[in-house]
């Protein structure tokens, strides 16, 4: 799509005709795609939004990393600022303290699983530790899930040893669904405490939580 046509159709208020013209600005160099897609950070449709953030972690310069900070700050769509905090995680090292910051501050599920995954995926072992251990703190069950699942990634890593504490404590949790959890990740670890851990969940009350434990045996 020549750059023209791009300019038109952002203009379009159909919102299908701006999708299109953000998504053709990947073909563009930064310094023409940027200050397009800042003119659409606060599109009135949150899909426009969602590709604006999207693209904007293509663009590797100072402006869209400033812009996707202030879109995971501002935005009012979960599903949009949590894009943004994939974006951002493209940049690499630079971005896991403001992932970490953002981690802290916004409290919704979409947001706080999108950057606990972002930050596994950058081999961030320490800012993973720290967003596992407040996420442990959240009242929405799958941020509690995904913390416990990000704990168990923690097992090769130079943060085992506390990972592996902090499930320790949690195999006798109030709740069935963090024992399972916390069934599944004990089994990275190849320590005596954490085999020791998985034989007492495999006695545990409840079914399922005896069948995550027992999973790793059956082979």
């Amino acid at each position: 799509m020549d750059l023209s046509q791009i300019e038109t159709n952002l203009q379009n208020p159909d919102f299908q005709y701006r999708l299109k013209a953000i998504s053709a600005l990947q073909d563009y160099p930064a310094d023409v795609a940027v200050p397009l897609l800042n003119r659409h950070v606060q599109d009135p449709e949150f899909l426009v939004r969602t590709f604006v953030a999207r693209e904007l972690g293509k663009q590797k310069t100072s402006e869209s990393f400033a812009a996707l900070l202030q879109i995971m700050k501002f935005d009012n769509t979960p599903n949009v600022r949590a894009e943004a905090s994939n974006s951002l995680s493209l940049f690499g090292q630079i971005s896991a303290s403001h992932l970490v910051q953002t981690f802290l501050r916004d409290d919704h599920w979409l947001v706080r699983r999108s950057i606990l995954a972002a930050l596994v995926e950058m081999d961030c072992p320490e800012e993973v530790l720290e967003v596992c251990m407040l996420g442990l703190e959240s009242d929405d069950a799958a941020v509690q899930e995904a913390s416990i699942d990000g704990l168990g990634w923690l097992a090769n890593s130079r943060q085992s040893e506390a990972a592996l504490s902090q499930l320790l404590n949690l195999k006798n949790a109030e709740y069935e669904y963090i024992r399972v959890r916390v069934a599944y990740a004990l089994k990275h670890f190849n320590t005596p405490e954490a085999k020791q851990a998985l034989a007492q969940l495999r006695q545990d009350a409840d079914h399922r939580v005896v069948g995550a434990a027992m999973e790793n045996l059956i082979s």
